[in-house]
């Protein structure tokens, strides 16, 4: 079977579950070595065991991604063992409480900043001089619709989508004659424990799941994806702009 990823090292956030296991899962099995960065140390351990079932192998990095300095010592670390990163996903994120913007609290606002956006920066400013490094540079980033909805009560939330969607664009721009592309993917509602916090109601039944998705983060991150500052949306399996997805 063709492995379009082999040979190349993948950065995963968030990989102790969901979109973020199901997207280290699908990028081990097309050949990549997963660098696995979650906070759990026994979820990191159970997907080393399936990424080695799948005839790949991980990296395993526990890390709380507000240690912003541990950040800058993950990207040191990379660089001396594999002098380079082909594929960054930066897919850890945090719902917050869904509130009137008037009663959110400051330590909820700096939470959901944190993790949704201020990580990414230092993850992006870290990894930057390995993607350069490799002959196709790969960054992926899972944005939300609630970027561009600012329904009620999503404040926090939707606030930290949108300025990551203008970090990634920003970054798109910066690498734009470089080899490097960097995207957006929407998942849309999936199956997740984040969407059943959010809509405690729903049938998810009816919903995707998160190995539905998985697929298309190897698309984003093989050699041959050419597009870059754009969104991927999943729902509709269309490439869009920023003014499409408005």
């Amino acid at each position: 079977m063709t492995k379009p990823l082999a040979g190349r090292i993948a950065l995963v956030t968030g990989c102790s579950r969901g979109i973020g296991r199901a997207a280290a899962l699908a990028l081990a099995e097309a050949g990549a070595h997963i660098v696995a960065v979650a906070r759990t140390q026994g979820a990191l351990e159970e997907l080393d065991d399936a990424i080695r079932h799948a005839g790949s192998s991980a990296t395993l990095v526990p890390l709380d991604l507000t240690d912003f300095d541990a950040i800058d010592r993950l990207g040191l670390s990379i660089h001396e063992r594999w002098q380079k990163l082909d594929v960054v996903v930066g897919n850890a994120g945090i719902l917050g409480n869904l509130t009137p913007l008037g009663h959110v609290t400051p330590k909820t606002w700096t939470q959901v900043m944190d993790i949704n956006v201020t990580a990414n920066w230092r993850l992006l400013r870290s990894v930057d001089p390995l993607l350069r490094m490799s002959d196709a540079g790969r960054a992926i980033f899972v944005t939300s619709g609630a970027a561009q909805k600012c329904k009620a009560y999503w404040g926090p939330y939707s606030v930290s989508k949108a300025a990551l969607d203008a970090l990634v664009r920003t970054y798109a721009a910066e690498t734009e004659t470089t080899p490097i592309r960097a995207m957006l993917l929407n998942p849309g509602p999936l199956r997740t424990s984040m969407r059943k916090a959010a809509m405690p109601g729903e049938d998810e039944t009816l919903l995707k799941t998160p190995d539905d998705l998985a697929p298309h983060f190897v698309r984003l991150a093989s050699p041959d994806w050419d597009q870059s500052g754009t969104i991927y949306d999943f729902p509709s399996d269309r490439v869009l702009t920023p003014q499409m997805a408005a």
